[in-house]
């Protein structure tokens, strides 16, 4: 299996705090070493377990903070 690796480059915010510690966040995050990209998912308190989440491009997170923006007017 090959070597896995992940750097927080930035962190940005917490947007929710769950059950049993967990918190979804939204980071910059680097996967082995490629350019970040903005990652939003559930961590452990420590960074040690992540759970489900989606990550996304400079461009889509633009977008997606558009189209969030337009419905909120």
């Amino acid at each position: 299996m090959a070597e896995f690796k992940y750097e927080i480059v930035e962190q940005i915010g917490v947007i929710a705090e769950g059950s049993k510690g967990w918190k979804k966040e939204i980071n910059l995050v680097s996967w082995n070493g490629a350019a970040p990209k903005y990652d939003i998912r559930d961590w452990s308190e420590d960074h040690s377990k992540m759970g489900k989440g989606i990550t996304l491009t400079a461009d889509e997170a633009w977008e997606l903070c558009q189209l969030l923006s337009e419905k909120l007017q």
